[in-house]
């Protein structure tokens, strides 16, 4: 099998490490080879966080380099523009329909680019969602990095099963029913 690229892209406090947690620990439950890697950013909320999931049966390098990845989850839709240049030509980009607006826009030194997603569907496979709405529906806005991760799960070779183990053994024990609602809700996407 050749190695499997998947890269998250976010804004700090969006979920974006827990999220490549739960993939590496998908990979490693199905036999693979796994290497992760958190690229830039920085923790605190409003910076840009870039993680790589990286797996198949040798893997070598952590990171990925453009025009490589198979999937591309954005939480964000700046960071899918910001990072779009990282798929490859037949990947897949699931983006979150949601704007954070990064420090140069707040301030008025940049202004905020508009039709993203419109922009991005021309070049590339863009699945498209308002994660953070359908999270408020099902009563918890936060979980909406894994409805974005129940839709990205279509577009890899794990059983709905494996994925649900691992959300329970990843997520806070007080929030795995909301977290697998929500994986379920982006699944039926």
């Amino acid at each position: 099998m050749a190695v499997t690229n998947i890269m998250i892209v976010g804004v700090g406090g969006q979920g974006t490490l827990l999220t490549s947690r739960i993939l590496g620990s998908l990979a490693i439950t199905g036999g693979y080879d796994v290497k992760l890697s958190e690229v830039h950013g920085m923790a605190q909320r409003g910076g840009s966080v870039v993680t790589f999931v990286r797996y198949g049966e040798k893997v070598a390098e952590p990171i990925v380099e453009e025009g490589q990845a198979d999937v591309l989850i954005a939480f964000e839709r700046l960071e899918a523009l910001r990072y779009a240049h990282f798929l490859k030509k037949d990947g897949v980009m699931i983006v979150n329909d949601w704007r954070i607006d990064p420090m140069p826009v707040v301030i008025g030194a940049a202004e905020y680019p508009k039709r993203i997603l419109e922009n991005l569907g021309k070049d590339h496979r863009v699945y498209k969602v308002n994660a953070t709405k359908e999270a408020g529906k099902l009563g918890n806005s936060r979980v909406f990095n894994l409805i974005v991760l129940g839709i990205a799960a279509q577009h890899m070779d794990f059983t709905k099963n494996q994925w649900y183990d691992v959300i329970e053994k990843t997520v806070p024990p007080k929030t795995i029913e909301i977290n697998k609602k929500a994986f379920d809700a982006g699944y039926t996407l």
